[in-house]
């Protein structure tokens, strides 16, 4: 029996470079009918990165800000916020993806420190073997580095590294945060009509 798509998605954005993969992500999430719900944090440094690379101006109506509209779908949740939804194992969320994926970030997930909201609702998906996957966006990559990725994917993550592709000739950036959003949508069951098939 094949496995159902996710309708409840935690999706979490870090202080490293790649807000426009976010967007596309978010962007994707909000206009496909079978996610119903959308669970939305971002780190304080990730909003010191979104201002630099999409122009966001403070923390008011950012999901506008980010995607052009209001949305009903997809919630904010504070990162100091401990206590919410997304921080129990009880809470029916399907998947969680973490774009950008800071290294700090991962390093924390990969070593079960989670004192803010990002590092525990990718704590418990981990522990309630959910998929969790993290676009890290590093280079060059050291030790310390590669070993949390080993430590996270042993705990149960994919490791996604935020690296688009070329093989489908992108026109913009544009496309090519599109095209790495619908993938990643893809690997967590919800693959979307506009990705680009590679036919040989």
């Amino acid at each position: 029996m094949p496995i159902p798509p996710p309708e409840n998605l935690t999706v979490a954005t870090t202080g490293a470079s790649g807000s426009l993969f976010l967007k596309h992500l978010l962007l994707t999430v909000e206009r496909d009918d079978r996610v119903r719900t959308v669970n939305f944090i971002a780190s304080d440094s990730a909003l010191r990165v979104m201002a630099e690379e999409l122009k966001i101006e403070g923390r008011s109506e950012l999901l506008r800000q980010i995607i052009g509209a209001p949305s009903l779908k997809i919630q904010q949740q504070a990162n100091a916020d401990i206590g919410a939804n997304v921080a129990s194992g009880s809470y029916p969320s399907d998947a969680m993806v973490v774009i950008p994926c800071s290294v700090g970030t991962l390093a924390r997930i990969a070593n079960g420190i989670a004192s803010h909201l990002i590092e525990r609702a990718a704590d418990v998906t981990l522990k309630e073997r959910r998929p969790l996957v993290l676009c890290v966006r590093e280079t060059p990559l050291n030790k310390v580095h590669i070993r949390n990725m080993s430590l996270a994917a042993d705990a149960g993550a994919t490791i996604f590294p935020l690296i688009p592709a070329f093989y489908n000739h992108p026109p913009n950036l544009e496309a090519m945060a599109q095209e790495f959003a619908n993938r990643v949508l893809g690997h967590i069951g919800l693959p979307q009509k506009d990705a680009y098939r590679w036919k040989g």
